[in-house]
């Protein structure tokens, strides 16, 4: 099961990351149907499966059936959804299409059930509940607390919503260095954002959002690292 699957993965990677060109997407985007890109698209995925598993028979026609499938995945969200506005959803939902029917073409061959009692483990809801937590609870419980040194200084606008991802990114890695043990990692990348934040500082020349910056970036951190212990704390005592 395994090993079909890591040839189907890697059939679509190559398919839809590799062999497929920037011309390629703009021109099946403009021309939907009409764009030759498209069909080829759909033969470039049909033999690199049938290719990737050996030519052999039995693989074939569900590799036809996949192809077909992909698609029309293809054309739904491309041609009836994606809009400039949503294209980075509409490729996560996309590409999670996709995954789910070579689940299904892996599942024709090594027939497998999904493990629920796994699925909603009480370590697997304790993992997913310290990821909110440290993704958007955090970004609120931090937006809440610096709201009042916000008011006194003059917070330069940036990209939309780029500040709160890259506090949600930062506290991910930070709890994946705890989880790990890695400390020093904590460490380097508390020197990386200080190097690139230090231009905007020195630049600003304002000790108020200097200060700002670096209660953020503590807070932050701070946060990261206790929903990783608390985590680990409530993890070790779990049944």
């Amino acid at each position: 099961m395994i090993a079909l699957s890591v040839k189907l993965l890697l059939a679509h990677l190559l398919g839809d990351f590799v062999l497929q060109s920037d011309r390629a997407v703009k021109s099946v985007r403009k021309r939907r149907f009409r764009s030759p890109d498209f069909y080829s698209h759909g033969l470039i995925h049909f033999l690199l499966i049938v290719v990737l598993t050996g030519f052999e028979l039995k693989f074939v026609l569900p590799a036809l059936a996949l192809t077909f499938v992909h698609l029309m995945i293809d054309a739904t969200i491309k041609f009836g959804f994606e809009t400039e506005k949503n294209r980075i959803v509409c490729f996560i939902a996309d590409q999670a299409l996709h995954m789910l029917t070579l689940a299904a073409f892996v599942n024709i061959f090594h027939p497998f059930k999904i493990q629920w009692d796994v699925i909603w483990s009480t370590d697997a809801i304790l993992a997913i509940t310290a990821l909110v937590a440290v993704t958007y609870v955090a970004s609120v419980v931090m937006k809440i607390l610096l709201t009042p040194f916000a008011k006194r200084i003059d917070i330069r606008q940036g990209t939309q919503h780029a500040g709160k991802l890259i506090g949600m990114l930062e506290r991910l890695f930070i709890f994946a260095f705890v989880m790990k043990g890695f400390w020093e990692g904590i460490g380097f990348l508390l020197a990386a954002k200080s190097i690139f934040r230090f231009g905007d500082l020195k630049e600003s020349k304002d000790v108020k959002l200097t200060e700002y910056i670096l209660i953020g970036t503590l807070l932050s951190f701070g946060i990261g690292i206790a929903v990783a212990e608390i985590y680990l704390f409530f993890r070790s005592i779990a049944p």
